[in-house]
Order: structure tokens, then sequence, then C-alpha cells
């Protein structure tokens, strides 16, 4: 698979581009919900100055007063070169897609298609809260199939709660994390074609969040569930939100395999209303132009990877961490550390570092925090002396 090397983008690191006095600016959720003396390192919310593409995009977009209702394929078309050209995947059909407000109420939409009132929905803890959140609020019941020691997908599991849930009676669909937040597991291509293989024996219908896939480091590849053999009736959901830091301009896009492009077909008219005509722009214009950006970013994480495994060693040696493959996440196992089940309560009230409990990932999570590394190494740095200094 072709891979385009980010040391070489030529663009500067985005994670060392701002001070912590311009980011305390900033009025969204990362940077209001605790006091100013708390280091904020928990929702994914990236410390970045947008892609210049995006800036002007958006910036012509208002100067033109281009703010009106969204309309064509550009978002579509847009990720499927990318996919091509970063993915080597050229299976995303602009006519098996459709634009939804964000992954998230994407997924509502595609589970609605595939499964009733009272269905079974799987998941894999410790995973993204909202995947319980979201399905219980569909009136769905969330049945967990829970990761192996190694942090993957553990088939043997899932093949058993496939078989449990289809037995009950009624439709059931598999909600895939793909790569996989909190762990940043990147799945094979192995393990998602057997993840199909059962999927197809079991008539459980695949759902995928792809939303991470452009972060992904070093030299391991992103797989697109739809990609591989026996997907045809899957359903993906993706977005550059994550990647180029857009949460606040809303736009995703739903991806139906061959086989489910009528179930895509049946996703309310009205659904489509909802994305962000300016975000849609947004997202366009990072997919199409914001190649080396995101490439100078990919490499910022590599080297902020290597720095939390190195401060964790010196200053923080009880705590595991195993850097994952994608993501700009990292999953801290604090167990040894003796802080009971909410470590994270613990680094705030005494550290003053905001990370994300482990407890609401579901099992798997207690004794553990989610640390966002899509910072400055400044306060990466300063962030693991305080959970050290937390300790004495």
């Amino acid at each position: 698979m072709t891979r385009i090397p980010h040391e070489t983008s030529g663009e500067p690191n985005p994670l060392e581009a701002l001070t912590l006095d311009r980011l305390r600016r900033r009025t969204s959720m990362k940077w209001r919900t605790y006091p100013e003396d708390v280091l904020p390192l928990w929702v994914a919310e990236m410390d970045v100055p947008l892609a210049e593409p995006v800036v002007r995009a958006v910036t012509d977009a208002l100067d033109l007063g281009d703010t009106g209702y969204p309309a064509g394929t550009a978002y579509a078309e847009a990720l499927a070169a990318f996919a091509e050209k970063r993915w080597n995947w050229d299976g995303l059909a602009v006519e098996r897609t459709a634009i939804v407000p964000d992954v998230m109420l994407g997924v509502v939409e595609m589970i609605e298609l595939v499964t009733g009132h009272g269905d079974a929905v799987v998941v894999n803890p410790p995973v993204y809260p909202p995947f319980f959140q979201f399905v219980a609020h569909m009136d769905r019941r969330v049945v967990v199939a829970p990761l192996g020691a190694d942090g993957r997908i553990d088939l043997g599991v899932l093949e058993e709660t496939f078989r449990q849930v289809v037995a009950a009676g009624g439709r059931a669909a598999y909600l895939l994390c793909s790569p996989h937040n909190p762990t940043g597991a990147v799945h094979t291509v192995e393990e998602l074609s057997a993840v199909a293989a059962l999927a197809d024996r079991y008539g459980v219908r695949v759902v995928a969040d792809e939303i991470h896939a452009p972060l992904v480091v070093g030299g391991t590849d992103f797989v697109p569930y739809l990609s591989v053999p026996g997907a045809e009736r899957g359903l993906s959901l993706m977005s550059a939100s994550k990647a180029w830091n857009l949460a606040g301009l809303k736009a995703a896009l739903a991806i139906a395999g061959p086989a489910a492009a009528a179930d895509l077909a049946r996703m309310p008219e009205e659904v489509g209303h909802g994305p962000s005509h300016v975000g849609i722009i947004a997202h366009t214009a990072a997919l199409r132009d914001g190649g080396a950006w995101l490439d100078a970013l990919l490499g910022g994480l590599e080297t902020n990877r290597r720095l939390l495994a190195d401060l964790l060693a010196e200053h923080l040696p009880a705590i595991r961490y195993r850097p994952g493959d994608a993501t700009y996440l990292a999953w801290l196992d604090c167990r040894a550390l003796g802080l009971g089940d909410d470590p994270a309560d613990v680094f705030l009230h005494r550290g003053r570092v905001a990370l994300n409990s482990g407890l609401p990932f579901g099992t798997g999570g207690a004794g553990h925090v989610r640390l966002n590394l899509a910072a400055s190494s400044e306060v990466i740095t300063e962030a693991v002396r305080r959970m050290a200094a937390a300790l004495r």
C-alpha cells in the first residue's frame, strides 16, 4: 500500500504553534469546562491552528455569503480521492454516500435503518462512551463483547456474543470503532475480514465508526471496513472532523457497501438538512488540500507518543502505556498506583490536570484514564510533572 511519509511534508508541526495563553482564549468545551489553573488534556479537541486551506475556504465562503443549505457531492468526492490516495481504496462510491450532521448522529441513523426497538447493538468496551449513551437513548440494548487483554477485538468473544444476540430473536447490529478509541488499535485486514465473516454467518449488520481513520501513524495501514471481503452489507461513517480539528463545523458522510445501498437510500431525506454547509466546505477543503498539514500533525503526534512514554517511564513508571497506532489519545493503565477506580479524579483535584476517566468507557475502564496527546510538548511535560506531584 502506498504511504505518504509525513516526515517530508514541509509544514511546521501544528502542535507547537500556539501558546497556552492564546489557547485559553478559546471558548470551546475543552477550554471552558475547568478553571484556568487546570491543564485540559481530555476531550478530543486539538491544540492546533487550522490548516490554511480550510481557513481560506471558510473565509471565502463567508466573504461570498455562501452560508445557505448544503448541496452536491463535493465532500464525498474529496473523501473518495483521499481514500484512494491514502489507503489505496478505490471502492468508495460517491453514489452510495449521504451527508449526515456528524458521525454519532450518522451512527444513530444507520442503526435505525438496520435494527428495531429493543434489538441488540454489540460494542467492544472499553470504548467511546457515547456508544453506550446514544444506543440506550435509541431504545436498543447495548451488549458488550469486551476487548482482549491485548486491547484488540477478541474474535472468540465476538462470535459468542453474536450467537447469543441472534438467538434472542430480532435483528442485531455491531457498532465497530475503527481505529479503536481509546486504545488506538488499528484493526488489520485479517481481523476485519474475520469480523465480516462472523457478521455474515450470524446475520449481524456492521456499522463502522471510522472517524479517526486519517490519524494512523508509523508503519501501520488503515483498512476501511468496507474494503474487506464479505463487508458488502456494511455501513460506515467518516468525517474530517477529528483529523483537522473541525468538530465545531458539523459534517460527516455515511457510506454504504454495495449490498447496503438500499438501506442507505431509506434514510429520511431531512437528515441531510442537518450538516452545516460551511462545515461541508471546510471538510472538503481539508480532505482535498490539507494533506501536507495532516502529515505535519502525524509527525508531531509520533513525537508526542515517544515523549509521553519517556516521561511516564521517568516520573510514573507504575503507569502502563501501550502506544496505539492511531488517534491522538493515550490509554493509561493506572491500577498499580492504588488510586481506585477513578484516578482521573485524583489527577484533577491534586494535580490540576483534566483527563478522561476510564469508567464511562465501560468494561475494562476502571483504573484507567485517557490522555489527549494533541498538545504541545511543553504542555504534555507539565501535565506528567503535575500527575507525578499529585502522588506525593
